[in-house]
């Protein structure tokens, strides 16, 4: 089939791709994936869904069909740490289950005010769902078991070869723009000429190496392990240290293990890799390999480009990380969701093409950051070795043990307790009416909710069912906070000029007043604020600005 015709092409199936799909088509943007997978993951993949993360999915409308997949909505999502998972548990971080996080989210406040708590669920049903949800999309097509094999950005537009992986089909598509959504290997990234920086590949005890997967069935776990259960279980030892994610809840499990000098995967048998999970359970225990394979720890690399021309980049195939604090899959959403509204804006000729510049400006910086904080993660439980007699029974073994908990406890708490990190990123660029610097550090257990434009706008609950965000426009919202003396005309004039999609949202409380600190906030579609002032002396340059026309520093811009 030749001579097709597309907005744009997407190049990969996982997270980014699925859901700059969905953010597309949900804005009439007609997109052709391709992805050389016969579906998606089999392989459970990440394991953590964070509350920003549940946020988009919310502002969807499916992130309640993502908090019922998984485990059942009682299990616990507790991080347990322990010698050898049937043997001693060293520490527990409690976190609360499904069911939990639906009630307590309600009645939070400060650091964790959130339209939505975090989830824990294996990547592969969340791809299940996206790709629902963006097949539905008449716009949307989704095609597994073909991969992109050639592409020519001639300047005005980009011609796409893809081709079916198991057949000798082939179709030429022509688009304007293509998206490299295909991975740490992307072929894109590679075409491009666009290497990565930073750490490619420390060495540690743990988390940083050759580390081996198995994905498995074994329901006899829970009836050896004498703890109570927990999401991720960490086994801690100088034989076998492990960490293990339950899929289901019900004996499926997602282990990682280092491969240990002299150890290769090709060289280990089934039988073997059973013994190595039996190892870090400390039981005989039977198990049932599902899927196995190896990937590499220790990487906490950005690509030095996000955009060339008209191909773009994002998720694994610009950051890799070391999956310590599950912040991959997550940065790559809001790859997805930043450039997906950037992207739909300039094809409709409602924004400057100079928009699209921002993607890369903005998403890049939180991408080094991101995968700094992982690194330091990763560090802080790799770097940390087992004490010669921790596992005897002794007094100074039980005095070894406690001192291995009071640190792991001290660890998963500044691994998974992480609203800084969730909530925290802020953008810098020139669609941004950017403030005085703060100069509070950015950390990853601590933040502090502000509306200075450039960062996730400040949530609260209206009633006990109403977030402030399902009041927001699925594209731009005006929150105007003192309706009666502060009309906002100019920006809603403008708006309309612009062919700018706004939503005008009155709440007049002195509770988000003082939240805001401003009478008229502009919030962008990904819900981070762009603007906030009273009645704004050039209302029309607010606006050319935020669309990419002009500099929020200009003279003109007041």
């Amino acid at each position: 089939m030749t001579g097709e015709a597309f907005d744009v092409v997407i190049a990969g199936g996982g997270p980014f791709g699925l859901m700059l799909a969905n953010e597309l088509g949900r804005r009439g943007i007609s997109a052709v994936l391709f992805d050389e997978k016969a579906s998606t993951a089999f392989n459970p993949q990440a394991n953590a869904t964070q509350a920003r993360t549940m946020e988009h999915y919310r502002r969807l409308g499916f992130a309640d069909e993502i908090r019922a997949l998984g485990m059942p909505e009682d299990f616990p999502t507790d991080i347990a740490y322990f010698t050898r998972f049937a043997r001693h548990e060293l520490a527990r971080f409690r976190l609360p289950s499904a069911k939990e996080a639906r009630e307590r989210v309600l009645t939070m406040t400060g650091s964790w005010s959130a339209a939505e708590l975090p989830h824990r669920v294996s990547q592969k049903f969340v791809e299940r769902v996206l790709r629902e949800h963006a097949e539905a999309l008449s716009p949307i097509s989704i095609n597994y078991g073909w991969r992109v094999s050639e592409f020519n950005d001639t300047g005005d537009a980009v011609t796409v070869t893809a081709s079916e992986v198991e057949g000798a089909a082939t179709r030429v598509v022509r688009c304007k723009y293509l998206v490299g959504a295909d991975g740490a290997r992307s072929a894109v990234r590679k075409a491009l000429g666009i290497r990565y920086q930073g750490d490619g590949g420390a060495v540690r005890d743990f988390f940083g190496g050759k580390m081996f997967a198995l994905y498995l069935r074994c329901p006899q776990f829970y009836d050896v392990v004498p703890f109570p259960p927990a999401w991720m279980n960490v086994a801690f030892n100088d034989e076998r240290r492990a960490f293990m994610a339950a899929v289901d809840g019900k004996g499926e499990f997602a282990f990682h293990t280092q491969l240990k000098d002299g150890e290769r995967e090709d060289d280990i048998s089934d039988d073997q890799a059973i013994e190595m999970f039996r190892a870090a359970v400390g039981y005989p225990i039977d198990a049932e390999i599902l899927s196995r394979g190896t990937w590499t720890a220790g990487y906490a690399l950005v690509a030095v480009k996000f955009q060339q021309g008209r191909v773009f980049l994002g998720g694994d195939a610009v950051h890799l990380f070391t999956p310590a604090g599950g912040l991959g899959y997550n940065t790559a959403v809001d790859d997805a969701v930043n450039l997906g509204w950037k992207l739909a804006a300039v094809i409709k000729q409602s924004a400057s093409s100079r928009l699209l510049e921002t993607y890369e400006q903005e998403r890049r910086p939180v991408a080094i950051r991101n995968t700094g904080f992982a690194k330091n993660f990763a560090e802080s439980i790799g770097n940390y070795a087992p004490k010669l007699g921790l596992e005897t029974q002794s007094d100074l073994g039980l005095e070894i043990r406690k001192e291995a908990g009071a640190y792991l406890e001290a660890h998963g708490r500044a691994e998974f307790n992480i609203p800084g990190v969730t909530f925290g990123a802020r953008y810098n660029s020139p669609v941004i009416f950017s403030e005085a610097a703060d100069d509070a550090p950015d950390l990853p257990d601590v933040y502090t909710p502000t509306a200075s434009p450039g960062g996730r706008a400040p949530h609260l609950w209206l009633d006990p069912h109403t977030s402030l965000f399902d009041r927001f426009g699925f594209e731009w919202t005006l929150l105007r906070l003192r309706p009666s003396t502060c009309s906002g005309d100019e920006l809603v004039a403008a708006a309309s000029m612009m062919s700018m999609e706004l939503a005008v949202v009155d709440i007049e409380s002195d509770q988000l007043l003082e939240l805001y600190r401003e009478p008229l906030v502009l919030i962008r579609p990904d819900q981070v604020v762009a603007w906030r002032g009273d009645d704004p002396a050039h209302g029309a340059t607010v606006i050319k600005t935020v669309l990419g026309y002009s500099h929020p520093h200009d003279p003109a811009a007041g």
